[in-house]
């Protein structure tokens, strides 16, 4: 007996891309939610699309160096380290989007792979909101 062959849905792969009117919608919702829910535990965030993508960075102020920072065998300058930490990005995470506004996949940053993680939301689902992903990522790496 011949096996049916059955689609079934993968959040890890696919996605349709992402209209410009959902970006600037998309954009505006997850500012309005950190600046709500995370002021001042980031200088500022970098929302980019790529695609079916969506990806979230947060860029934050450096904490403070003790005084004898660098050693003076540091290949830079004390100002010079605190500027590249000041322009290094806090990857959060990447959404994907597959045509619905408020059902989006959600990949959580490892920095211990150095990649972005297929995650499941909160409520156990794997689709979810872009605030509920921001909020994921920004509770482990915004905090």
């Amino acid at each position: 007996m011949p096996s049916e062959r059955r689609w079934v849905f993968d959040p890890d792969s696919g996605g349709v891309r992402i209209p410009e009117t959902v970006r600037r919608r998309t954009e505006q919702r997850l500012r309005r939610y950190a600046e709500k829910h995370y002021s001042g535990r980031y200088t500022w965030l970098d929302i980019r699309f790529r695609g079916q993508f969506c990806y979230i960075d947060g860029y934050t102020k450096p904490e403070p160096l003790s005084p004898n920072w660098p050693p003076p065998d540091w290949p830079e300058t004390r100002e010079e380290y605190l500027e590249r930490l000041r322009n290094t990005p806090t990857h959060l995470c990447r959404l994907r989007y597959f045509g619905d506004e408020e059902r989006w996949g959600f990949a959580f940053y490892t920095y211990s792979n150095e990649r972005y993680e297929l995650s499941v939301f909160p409520s156990g689902e794997f689709l979810g909101t872009p605030e509920e992903a921001f909020e994921v990522a920004a509770g482990v790496y915004l905090n």
